[in-house]
């Protein structure tokens, strides 16, 4: 479990002030204007919202509240904007903070999906050192903020997702099991459809063999 929990909204606010803090410096810290066009972009995000300013104004106060995005009129000091403060209440270091900021934004993830996304944040070399970092925010002692989950049917990688919202569906399985649990169920449908083919086969059976006088029908 992680060491703060948000909802949906909180977590798509501090994602996108994340991801602007990186891409776009000059503009950041973001007007709510700017951090309500962010939350509901239609590309590069997972789920797409559709959120109003009273919803992201709402948030904002409650996540000040919490310290993790923090006021301010920037150099011009007339309109308010807001920042990210996540990476240090949760000290996290840019690398991390960049993964988390894009499980937030984009949903679950493969390790190739996420060095991918995070590139823009924040640049992996390869695939083992973004693994790295999952590994650590999935094994922190004051409460885990990342998840593996189980494999989708077809897929050869592991998706991870964040914990920021609480507990994921679909937690790590048995690769074994996730092979097999699949055919089973299939395997045990087809049976039982057969063997309600079967009855009914009797039934017309009997039927047909009661109306031409005969006792005793063979056996099927």
């Amino acid at each position: 479990m992680s060491e703060l929990l948000l909802d949906p909204i909180e977590a798509r606010i501090l994602g996108v002030l994340a991801e602007k803090q990186a891409t776009t410096p000059d503009v950041y810290p973001l007007t709510v204007n700017a951090l309500l066009s962010g939350c509901n972009q239609k590309t590069s995000r997972d789920p797409v919202m559709n959120l109003s300013e009273s919803e992201v104004l709402a948030s904002l106060e409650e996540l000040r509240g919490r310290t993790l995005v923090l006021e301010t009129y920037g150099a011009s000091g007339r309109v308010l904007r807001y920042a990210q403060n996540l990476d240090r209440v949760l000290k996290l270091p840019p690398a991390a903070h960049a993964v988390l900021a894009v499980l937030m934004l984009r949903g679950p993830q493969t390790p190739g999906e996420l060095r991918g996304n995070c590139d823009r944040l924040y640049h992996f070399p390869d695939i083992s050192a973004l693994e790295g970092y999952l590994d650590e925010l999935a094994d922190r002692p004051t409460g885990a903020l990342v998840m593996k989950l189980a494999k989708q049917p077809g897929s050869r990688e592991h998706r991870y997702a964040h914990l920021l919202c609480g507990e994921v569906a679909f937690a790590t399985a048995p690769a074994s099991a996730e092979a097999e649990e699949p055919r089973a169920v299939g395997h045990a449908a087809e049976l039982t459809r057969l063997r309600q083919e079967v009855v009914e086969l009797r039934r017309l059976v009997d039927h047909l063999y009661a109306e031409l006088g005969v006792a005793e029908p063979p056996s099927l």
